[in-house]
């Protein structure tokens, strides 16, 4: 069986690291950014002249006008949560059959993107901002990549499980996982 799989692996040219070696690029980076605006926001990182935390405070817009300030009507925090739990389940209606592990895993993740919104609603508005910022660009591209006519422009493959109409059908999946009533 390894040998089969060694062999799929060269014949398609798909090594698992190929596909891990994003994360482990956006991961760190994720994470410094996230520090960064961290120590932006409370002060601690040093610069001369007008202060980043004394821009921070005054750059904000609409109901969060201090991006040093939690966000006290938790609307951002909730974002974050509802959109990462959002991906979360764009990606569990797409497979059928996982494995228990996958579904572990499913499961897992969906905790840790409601863990997220207390999380969130503890750290500045600049940061939870940052995390609301890139989990709609994740959104994004996972919608993105689900289309027959992007994918045909950028030139990426449609695979037999791929289909004419994904919006559709993720929205047809959707509404028999949580809103039919049999």
């Amino acid at each position: 069986m390894r040998r089969l799989v060694s062999e799929l692996y060269v014949r398609e040219n798909c090594h698992p690291f190929k596909a891990s070696v994003l994360v482990w690029v956006q991961l760190p980076m994720w994470i410094v950014v996230s520090l960064a605006l961290r120590n932006l926001s409370t002060g601690t990182a040093y610069s001369e002249g007008l202060s980043v935390q004394e821009q921070l405070t005054t750059g904000g817009v609409l109901w969060f006008p201090d991006l040093t300030a939690l966000d006290s009507t938790w609307i951002l925090p909730i974002s974050v949560g509802v959109i990462n739990l959002l991906i979360v389940e764009i990606f569990a209606l797409q497979k059928t059959g996982m494995s228990r592990f996958q579904i572990y895993i499913t499961h897992f993740v969906r905790g840790l993107s409601v863990l997220m919104i207390p999380i969130a609603a503890t750290v500045p508005s600049s940061l939870v901002l940052y995390w609301l910022c890139s989990s709609v660009m994740g959104l994004s591209q996972n919608l993105l990549l689900r289309s027959p006519g992007f994918r045909r422009l950028c030139r990426i493959p449609l695979t037999k499980s791929d289909s004419d109409t994904p919006y559709k059908d993720l929205l047809a999946a959707f509404y028999t996982k949580f809103l039919s009533r049999k």
